[in-house]
């Protein structure tokens, strides 16, 4: 046995741990996750971080950099193959086969959140342990499921003080994929390009063709550039299916930008590709780190794992990442479960009755703090201020023969003697007055907003208008014109609901005004 080392143990590398003043960010990306998901119908599933090896190397992909390089692979102690969980879809899809919910009203919607592994290189946005939020609507092929959980996606991260923009492509059904396919390859074998690639885009030339759009070198994007589009490829079903989810994203007023270039790195992908971005980070930083959220459909995943043929898509959110943008674009958020009410005590007597006290406010859902191991009552009113606490119970020596206590306003720093018996009545009383004053302040400026005049609105609506909405991102540009031609043709014309605008003298008018 190697001799144990005197080096203090520390994190693993590309591990994080998630400390007391960060939790404020988890607990209100839970709760706001949960409160949207449930509205939409979803019901929560748990899946086992530890499956098969197999399972991922099937159903996400043996040519996936996730399975080649990312994947936690082991024996365990009974000799049998095993992975941690890289992603959240093959385990829901496992569990929908094996406890028959073919069976069951049809679609089935699913969320799910935890930690997910990847042995990736560490660096900024990405981490070996992570945590993601995961949905899944299986049992339906309709093109209004892709829209919903884009739409969902996009409603969550907005609710979080988010900018955001969605890129969207069809990678097409497996028929009009193959003829893409063959194209692309002819056209990599022109003119030397396929020796122009990486090492990494060599390799998937043969394996795994379509990330070659996705890679992010310099050298392989400008050999890419003028590549034939998977959108000139798409069979006359996927075709109509693709314009029956933009103009579900416009009915709704969705940003989305048609990205013919996004693939996504799985192999289970059909048709409708998406991913979420922070609508000013683009320029900043590498694609693949800065997506917030991404997902696609995976029409012929299930019956690959054994199911029967059943349709289905989902997507998933990067928490840390999502946290990350937050703390960046600094984004307050409330903190739950802090105290309203801190109990202070001085002498050995005091402290005995003070623990009850404690424990009769906590059985009134009273939130409360407190600091029993301090003596001195000046480091435990530091400790009641840096909870941030509206009053403070201090309960001495003198008070327990008066049977009385000290009720200090946090705010005011003004002290009462109040009654001990009426204690809990007198600080329920307070705490429901302080918090209707609150909510009464809180409707007051929304009644002052609710005055802006119609006119403004209308001006606003205008300037929207003027400044455009939909965007094409051809080969990682803006549109430049040609490109805008380009998806009229393969929409047939179809006009979005906001057009891009070229007039920006007007629209600088109108800005002025504003």
């Amino acid at each position: 046995m190697s001799r144990i080392s005197g080096k203090s143990i520390q994190l693993l590398k590309g591990f994080k741990d998630i400390l007391p003043e960060h939790q404020k960010y988890w607990n209100f990306l839970i709760s706001q996750a949960e409160k949207i998901f449930l509205n939409y119908g979803f019901e929560k599933i748990d899946v086992p971080v530890l499956e098969e090896s197999r399972l991922y190397i099937k159903g996400t992909g043996k040519h996936t950099d996730i399975v080649q390089k990312e994947l936690y692979e082991f024996d365990d102690k009974n000799g049998e193959r095993v992975a941690l969980r890289p992603e959240f879809t093959p385990g829901i899809c496992r569990a929908y086969i094996e406890h028959g919910m073919l069976n069951k009203q049809q679609p089935l919607k699913f969320y799910a959140f935890g930690p997910v592994f990847r042995h990736d290189n560490p660096q900024a946005g990405r981490l070996r342990q992570f945590h993601q939020f995961d949905l899944e609507v299986i049992g339906t092929d309709s093109p209004v499921a892709d829209a919903q959980l884009i739409i969902i996606a996009y409603r969550f991260l907005e609710s979080l003080g988010l900018t955001l923009v969605v890129h969207i492509n069809s990678i097409g059904c497996s028929s009009c994929r193959a003829e893409y396919i063959s194209c692309l390859r002819q056209y990599l074998m022109g003119a030397q390009r396929k020796k122009r690639l990486c090492e990494n885009c060599r390799e998937r030339y043969s394996k795994n063709p379509l990330r070659i759009l996705d890679c992010k070198e310099e050298e392989c994007q400008k050999t890419i550039y003028s590549a034939p589009q998977i959108v000139d490829f798409l069979c006359d079903e996927c075709k109509k299916h693709f314009m029956a989810v933009l103009e579900q994203l416009d009915d709704i007023e969705i940003p989305y930008i048609l990205d013919v270039r996004l693939v996504r790195g799985l192999d289970y992908y059909t048709r409708t590709t998406f991913e979420i971005y922070f609508k000013d980070q683009l320029a900043e930083e590498n694609r693949t780190q800065s997506a917030l959220a991404g997902g696609g459909r995976y029409d012929g995943l299930i019956e690959l794992l054994g199911g029967r043929p059943t349709s289905a898509i989902g997507f998933a959110i990067g928490a840390e990442r999502v946290i990350s943008r937050m703390r960046d674009n600094n984004i307050n958020v409330p903190e739950y479960n802090k105290p309203d009410v801190f109990v202070a005590q001085l002498g050995l007597e005091a402290r005995k009755e003070s623990f009850k006290l404690y424990e009769r406010l906590l059985a009134e859902n009273i939130k409360v703090g407190e600091s029993f191991s301090q003596d001195g009552l000046k480091k435990q009113l530091e400790k009641a201020d840096s909870l941030n606490v509206k009053f403070t119970l201090i309960l001495g020596q003198r008070e327990i023969i008066d049977k009385t206590i000290i009720l200090r306003d946090m705010n005011s720093g003004i002290q009462e003697i109040i009654n001990y018996d009426n204690i809990i009545n007198e600080i329920k009383k307070r705490i429901k007055t302080l918090n209707s004053s609150i909510k009464s302040y809180m409707l007051a400026d929304i009644k002052r907003d609710e005055k802006f005049e119609e006119k403004d609105v209308d001006l606003v609506k205008k300037v929207e208008k003027n400044i455009g909405r939909k965007e094409v991102l051809i080969n990682g540009n803006r549109d430049n014109g040609e490109d805008t031609k380009k998806k009229e043709q393969f929409i047939g014309n179809r006009q979005p609901k906001y057009k891009l605008n070229s007039d920006d003298e007007e629209n600088e008018k109108i800005i002025n005004k504003f």
